[in-house]
């Protein structure tokens, strides 16, 4: 199939973008999306022009780099799939196909389709961690969990931190990332030690980065590729209001 592409193009962070036009002729509909633009970037640079940068490691739906913004909805038009997986059969022959970059304050463009998602890492590094000794792996069985509690906190482990939670939502809210981290430790007993410390400081980063308020509008959930619950927003403001309760840090 043949389609027509709008791609953002920017040089830099600092200088100005623009949508620019590319016919992706003979698309197989069982090319992934990725791999449609590899195609298209093979006949760029045959052509001698500057290919199209995007972001992309695994390409099995893991890593959450795969960050594209396309026909105004994270990762595509799929449900609960990332770009990555994102199949060209997912369009129809004639399509007009608009790819961009996610948007937000904290995710700041530094060449086309390319951000920077460093403040997800820094909200992680401000409180996503816990204390444990370095050595062996403990024998599985050594700490007792009940299984609806294990289940929910491995619902929220599956949180990639793709990004797409804080582009679906109108205030680039990052509150479904760090709710999804913070509920996952909050659920396990080697999670305990850190527990007050870990929601104020990841929110408080969460808020340096310039992250927005949550909207409740669920944008954040719907377009999520793992699928991650808003109660885990609901979780997070009851595990902030405990801990500024009685927080040490007034």
């Amino acid at each position: 199939m043949n389609l027509t592409l709008k791609v953002w193009r920017q040089k830099n962070s600092s200088s100005e973008g623009k949508m620019v036009e590319y016919k992706a002729e003979d698309v197989s509909p069982d090319m992934s999306f990725l791999e449609m633009l590899d195609v298209l970037n093979e006949k760029l640079l045959k052509k001698g022009e500057d290919p199209i940068a995007f972001d992309h490691d695994c390409r099995e739906g893991i890593c959450g780099m795969c960050s594209l913004f396309i026909n105004g909805r994270p990762h595509g038009p799929g449900e609960a799939v990332t770009t990555c997986q994102l199949h060209m059969r997912s369009f129809k022959d004639g399509d007009t196909v608009f790819i961009e970059p996610f948007r937000a304050k904290g995710f700041p463009i530094i060449k086309d389709l390319v951000i920077d998602r460093g403040a997800f890492d820094r909200i992680i590094q401000a409180g996503g961690y816990v204390s444990a000794n370095t050595g062996s792996a403990p024998d599985a069985n050594e700490i007792p969990i009940p299984k609806d509690i294990a289940e929910n906190a491995f619902d929220s482990a599956a949180c990639i931190g793709c990004g797409a939670c804080v582009a679906a939502c109108k205030n680039a809210s990052a509150m479904l990332f760090v709710s999804a981290k913070v509920t996952q430790l909050a659920l396990l007993p080697q999670g305990q030690v850190e527990r007050k410390n870990r929601v104020e400081n990841m929110v408080a980063q969460m808020d340096e980065e310039g992250f927005g308020s949550c909207t409740n509008t669920g944008a954040c959930s719907a377009v999520c590729p793992k699928e991650i619950p808003l109660d885990n927003i609901a979780t997070l403001n009851r595990e902030y209001l405990k801990a500024k309760a009685t927080s040490d840090n007034v």
